[in-house]
């Protein structure tokens, strides 16, 4: 009888720990926003669940949601399986410029693990705005120039005509 409680109680040793280990998991992005993003681009990025940080998670819905400076959330986008275990798939648009946060909820729901993942916030701009070199801007200087040139030009020659046309 004595040897059977030391095996019971080596059996609980064992397997309480994993007992009590719950469930947690870990994503990764195929694709991150990053400052610079345009309002209203499609966005499309992989999302990969994995248990423990290590097995391809199927089964569960991950959510990327987006949240402005106020943490008001702003969109919400869900993940479809990709046919790929563990990698779900969304279309990400960030509705309006601003600093925005976004946030990916794994999904895992089993043993009570499931965790909101967080990242740096954003700088998103405008739709109309192309974020980099300022194409407007300097089409329009462009444009002035040619313009001026050519008025030049046009004074250039007639000034030339009317000396050619008097001295003969």
């Amino acid at each position: 009888m004595r040897r059977l409680m030391l095996v019971v109680a080596a059996v609980a040793a064992v397997l309480a720990p994993n007992a009590g280990a719950g469930g947690w998991a870990t994503v990764q992005l195929s694709a991150v926003p990053g400052d610079g993003t345009k309002a209203g681009t499609t966005l499309p990025i992989d999302i990969t669940v994995l248990q423990h940080g290590r097995t391809p998670l199927a089964g569960v819905t991950p959510v990327f949601r987006i949240r402005d400076a106020d943490g008001t959330v702003r969109a919400t986008f869900r993940g479809s399986p990709t046919g790929r275990t563990g990698v779900y798939h969304v279309d990400v648009r960030f509705p309006a410029a601003g600093a925005m946060r976004y946030e990916v909820d794994d999904g895992f729901v089993r043993y009570g693990g499931a965790q909101t993942h967080t990242y740096a916030p954003v700088r998103v701009v405008g739709s109309g705005s192309s974020g980099g070199f300022p194409v407007l801007p300097v089409g329009v200087g462009i444009l002035l120039l040619v313009v001026l040139a050519a008025v030049g030009t046009a004074v250039f020659r007639r000034g030339r005509a009317e000396r050619t046309a008097q001295v003969a």
